[in-house]
Parts: C-alpha cells; sequence; structure tokens
C-alpha cells in the first residue's frame, strides 16, 4: 500500500498519524505541494483532483482524508474504539468528521493561508480587518468544538481516542505555524490535546507536527514555483 502525503496538510497529517500509530504497514510517497508537485504528470494520472493523501493498493486508488481512514479501519485490524461498530457511536464519529469540513478545517486553514499563501499570490499583505474576521470565525469553531463534541468529555465520543479526535487535532495545529494558538486559554483543549498526544505517542505526534512548526522555507518554495498560482481560483474562497 501506497500512500502519498505532505504532512503541511492536515488531512495528510491525520491519514499518517492513523497509519503510524496503528502501525499500518506503508510506503511513504511524499508530494511536495507548496512545491507544485500535485501538478506533474505522473501525479495527475494517480489523481485526477490533484491533492493529497491519496492511498493507491495495486489498481485501487482512493481520495480523502474521511474516506481513507474509514477505509483502514475497516480493512486492518485496529480497536473498536477508532471507529465503533455499536452504529450510535460510529454516528457521533461520522457527525464530527461531517462538520469540520465546513467548520473547523475551513477556518482553521483560512488563517494559515490568509498568513503563507495570501501575500504570494496576492501580492499584499492581509488587511488587518480580514485577518481579524478569520482568527475570530476560527475561535467559534474551537468554542463548538469544546461545547458541543467535547463536552466534559476526555474525547469527542467518550471516553477512548477516535477518529473524530485525530481529525480535530491536526487541524488546530496547522495555524500554530502563523503564531496563532488555537490553544491558548482553552485548559479544556490543552488537557484534551495531551490525552491524544499520549494515545498517538507523543515522539510520532511531535515528529509529525515538525513541518508545521518549523516550515521557514515556505516562502521560499512558493517565490520559485510559478505552478502555484493555479491554486489561486481554488483558494479565493478563503481570500474574500
Amino acid at each position: 500500500m501506497e500512500l502519498y502525503l505532505d504532512l503541511l496538510s492536515p488531512p495528510c497529517r491525520a491519514v499518517y498519524l492513523f497509519a503510524e500509530a496503528l502501525k499500518i504497514p506503508f510506503e511513504f510517497k511524499l508530494v511536495d505541494l507548496f512545491a507544485g508537485q500535485q501538478y506533474s504528470e505522473e501525479f495527475g494520472k494517480l489523481s485526477a483532483v490533484k491533492k493529497v493523501p491519496v492511498l493507491k493498493e495495486g489498481d485501487f486508488v482512493l481520495t480523502e482524508c474521511t474516506a481513507i481512514l474509514e477505509y483502514l479501519v475497516q480493512k486492518c485490524s485496529v480497536a473498536d474504539h477508532w471507529f465503533p461498530a455499536d452504529l450510535q457511536q460510529r454516528a457521533r464519529v461520522s457527525e464530527y468528521l461531517s462538520w469540520q469540513h465546513l467548520n473547523l478545517r475551513f477556518n482553521c486553514s483560512k488563517v494559515f493561508l490568509l498568513r503563507t499563501v495570501y501575500p504570494f499570490l496576492m501580492g499584499s499583505e492581509v488587511p488587518k480587518e480580514k485577518m481579524d474576521a478569520a482568527v475570530e470565525d476560527m475561535k467559534q469553531s474551537l468554542n463548538l468544538l469544546e461545547d458541543k463534541f467535547l463536552q466534559n468529555k476526555p474525547f469527542i465520543i467518550g471516553n477512548k481516542i477516535s477518529l473524530a479526535d485525530l481529525a480535530a487535532i491536526v487541524e488546530i495545529m496547522q495555524p500554530l505555524e502563523t503564531g496563532v494558538d488555537g490553544f491558548q486559554g482553552r485548559p479544556k483543549l490543552m488537557a484534551w490535546r495531551d490525552r491524544v498526544k499520549k494515545e498517538l505517542g507523543e515522539k510520532l505526534y511531535d515528529k509529525t507536527h515538525e513541518v508545521v512548526l518549523n516550515s521557514s522555507g515556505l516562502q521560499q518554495k512558493m517565490q520559485n514555483n510559478s505552478e502555484l498560482l493555479k491554486l489561486k481560483p481554488s483558494l479565493l474562497k478563503y481570500f474574500r
């Protein structure tokens, strides 16, 4: 099995963390998004959507983080708590995964992209009011994560970690590279993060997020690659 990933991407980190933590055998295939490798002819033959993560197993190719995680759960022998067989517990995991796409994921990504990609593609710094609004939207999503999904439980669906926790943690880590700490002033979320980190393995967790917390070469990659201008139409929704 091959996994095509760029660990700068939160969905890729979720897939990578899951596969590594559960010791699922795979071959890591780097697709450097900010070097434009998703636009290469070779990758285009694999994934028409030109994005990662991608799972390839023989002639079978699967895209989208949630689909890949659910496939790995059902294909491999993993503990039930990741995606419970119990109908209502599984529905709770699916509820979170469905919610986050246009909420936590969108808003955390918006903060990151405004700080990193906006100046390159738009030719100017982000207006303060636009940045402030994006941070406020992110905070509102974090409030919902705390109040609706996590509540007073150790993990999102109860006493054990699930795919929902994995998907959430990688998104909140994304804005940290830009200096926006979603955990600041949120002791409940910080305690939850520490539990997730322990379950996944602290060394693995820290190693996986190194690329987010140490991405000093990101601007240089963008300056040296005109292919990234192809991203502009798809990113305008974040920049409005």
